[in-house]
């Protein structure tokens, strides 16, 4: 079992920056990969990004690559996703999981954070 809590959501202007951080306890966090997923209203849960369980390989959503970046530190046992140029299409709850292997797929992650908010005005 491991527990996840995000952290760092808030309100922004278009083409601002935000930092979220996922904290995580419980089972040792070096055994996942990391993912973070976002909601819209009234959309369906997607993927934004990914961290292998090294940290050696990350991939993301075709529509935050080059914006958003996943990181991952293991002394801290914190995963983060800083996001730069922000678009109010951004907008949605965020969430933080883990999972046994580098997955695009929700249903590959067992463990899930509460989420956080990000609004991003236009």
């Amino acid at each position: 079992q491991v527990q996840l809590v995000e952290s760092g959501g808030g309100l922004v202007q278009a083409g601002g920056s935000l930092r979220l951080s996922c904290a995580t306890s419980g089972r040792t966090y070096s055994d996942y990969a990391m993912g973070w997923f976002r909601q819209a209203q009234g959309k369906e849960r997607e993927f934004v990004t990914v961290i292998s369980v090294n940290g050696e390989n990350s991939y993301y959503a075709a529509s935050v690559k080059g914006r958003f970046t996943i990181s991952r530190d293991g002394a801290k046992n914190t995963v983060t996703l800083q996001m730069n140029s922000l678009k109010p299409e951004d907008t949605a709850f965020y969430y933080c999981a883990a999972g046994f292997h580098d997955s695009s797929w929700a249903y590959d992650y067992p463990y899930w954070g509460q989420g956080t908010q990000v609004t991003v005005s236009s």
